[in-house]
Parts: C-alpha cells; structure tokens; sequence
C-alpha cells in the first residue's frame, strides 16, 4: 500500500508515520517543506503546499497513491487544490479536520458528528476548517475521490504539551514548578478533553483503506471530561509542584485586554469540550487508553530532558495581568463595601 502524509512531522503524524511503518506493508511518503527530519524508510517530497501548481504537478508526478492522509490543509483553497490533485488518482483522501468546527456553544452535549458545524469567522481556524470540510464532502465520491473527516480535539504527547488559557508554550509548567499562580479562564469549571497522539494516530491508520470509513467523519477526542482546574491540578501534580494557585479571570476581560493572545480562550476554550466517539469505537476501534495522568506525566519527563520547561523563559504581560487584576478585585471589593446589606 502506498500512503502519503501531507505533513509528516507534526504532533499526530508523527506518530501515524510510526505505526504505518510497524505494519510493514506500507510505503509512507511525506510532503512538506523539509524543516523536520523522518523516520528511515520515508520517502519525502519537498514543496510548497500554498503554491497549488507546483503542488498538483508533484502529486501528478509522483502517481497514484492508495492514500493520501492531509494533516495540515486548513484554506478552503488548499482543499480545492487536493480535489484537482487527487480525484481520480487516489484510492481515499483523508483529512485532519478538528472538532472546532463544531458551532459553540453546542445545542446538546456529548456532540456526534451530526452537530451543528457553524464555527464563527471571528475563530478563522475553524471557520476555514468548515469551509474546507463542505468541499471535500461534496467532491466525496466512492469511485473517484472517497473521503474521510477525523475531527481530533486537544492533541498532546511528543511536542504536543498542556494548553494554557492564554497565549501557548510551557511557561504555565514553568510557573507552577516555580510556585508562582497561572491564569484560568472563567471560574475554572468549563469542561476539557485531551488525547494522546498514539490514539489519535491509531484511529487514522485503522481509518487507512477501511471502506467502511467512507463519505463519513468522525469524532477521536479524549474521554476524560476534566473542569480546566482538575486538567491543569494534574500538571502540577505530575510536575511535582506544590498546591497550584490559580487566578480566575473573566474569559470576556482576558479578551478585552489581550485580544491576540486570548483568542482561542474566547472563541474555544471557555466552552464544554465534550464528544461522543462511538463512531470512531464502532469503525476505527477507536480506544482511549493513555489517561491524561500517564501521557502529561510522559510529556513532562521528555521535556525535562531537552530543558524544554526551563527555556520557557520570561513573558512580563503574564505577571502584569495577575497583579493588575488582584488590583481590581481589591478596587472592586472597597467599593462594595458596606451595599450587600
């Protein structure tokens, strides 16, 4: 079986690199710009995936593929360019979509493939994710170009680390190991998921060639429901810190005041994260079997050994928006004084 990974390197490809590999019956190629290093036995196109001609001409090059499995498409162009690559000349096109695309808040919950997908264009990461999905499902065609949707949720293990309220990296670990309060969205109670790489990747190589997948999406998150104060009390535990301070701020002020840097938290995070995988379990044999515990304790370890914690370094803004919102609640807290009688 010949399978092409547009990405390759990335937290989940990485690891689905891996396992086509273990099977021992695959021929796995990469494309992407040549930044990462691949495993031995990958073969690797280097190229731009946003210049489209060049791209559809090295994918006209290099033959028909069993697979391809695109990993980082995210343009509604990008997905029109696969569709003139490939139709015809691939046994199935996967694609790496994210439950994003989900509208927020969801009308009920656990949300099924079937949820409303209304993702907003202020959250241009799954707004475009829609748009690109909308395509690819009605260019879908059993003879010519079958598609399948995996739409992961928080994706970790390898690079992929613990995602803080605002802004990204680990200086959150940082901190906490330094006994020094990190921000929370909200009130701490909004409803997490987070799954390892290995059962992501696991469901996208069961999703290889599997007929069954066909025309269809589906849903391969975590399944530990964690309060983002229960997600991020098991970092400090699994870090060995001590009882970690949180500082709760309102989602609607971090935006107000930190408009880049919170936009995943206003758009995403401040909302249940919470999905039903019945249809990945029934034909993917979708599990979920690294508990976040386990897998944040295993990032943490591999972390340790490069420095990564450590040269998290310094960010200013972080300290300044604790005290300048311990200074509001004092400010708030005497000018009430007295009135809750």
């Amino acid at each position: 079986m010949k399978v092409l990974i547009i990405g390759g390197t990335g937290t989940i490809s990485t690891a689905i690199t891996e396992q086509l590999l273990r099977r021992g019956d695959t021929e796995v190629w990469h494309f992407n710009r040549g930044r990462g290093e691949a495993p031995s036995g990958v073969r690797t196109m280097i190229g731009n995936r946003r210049d489209f001609a060049a791209f559809e001409e090295q994918m006209a090059e290099a033959g028909r593929f069993d697979c391809v499995i695109d990993m980082i498409g995210f343009q509604a162009d990008e997905a029109e360019s696969a569709i003139r690559a490939f139709k015809g000349r691939v046994g199935q096109y996967i694609y790496c979509s994210t439950v994003d695309v989900y509208t927020k808040q969801a009308k009920s919950y656990p949300i099924t493939e079937d949820g409303e997908r209304e993702a907003l264009p202020s959250f241009p990461y799954a707004f475009n994710k829609v748009l690109s999905e909308n395509l690819l499902i009605d260019a879908h065609d059993p003879g010519t170009f079958p598609v399948t949707i995996l739409r992961p949720a928080q994706t970790y293990g390898g690079s992929g680390t613990a995602v803080p309220s605002v802004a990204d990296g680990n200086y959150n670990m940082k901190r906490l190991r330094e006994g020094r309060p990190i921000i929370i969205h909200g009130d701490g109670t909004s409803l997490w998921v987070a799954c390892h790489r290995d059962d992501v990747a696991r469901a996208f190589v069961q999703a290889v060639g599997n007929e069954a997948a066909f025309g269809k999406a589906y849903n391969v998150t975590g399944e530990e429901w964690m309060t983002y104060d229960r997600y991020w009390r098991t970092v400090a535990d699994a870090l060995g810190a001590t009882e970690p301070r949180f500082v709760h701020i309102p989602t609607d002020l971090l935006g107000l005041v930190l408009p880049k840097k919170a936009e995943w938290c206003v758009e995403n995070f401040r909302y249940n994260n919470l999905f039903d995988n019945s249809a990945a379990r029934r034909d993917l044999d979708f599990r979920y079997t690294v508990k976040w515990e386990q897998g944040i304790r295993g990032v943490i370890d591999e972390l340790d050994k490069t420095g990564g914690i450590e040269a998290a370094g310094e960010r200013p803004w972080y300290d300044a928006l604790v005290e300048a919102w311990s200074s509001a609640e004092k400010l708030m807290a005497e000018r009430m004084e007295g009135l809750d009688g």
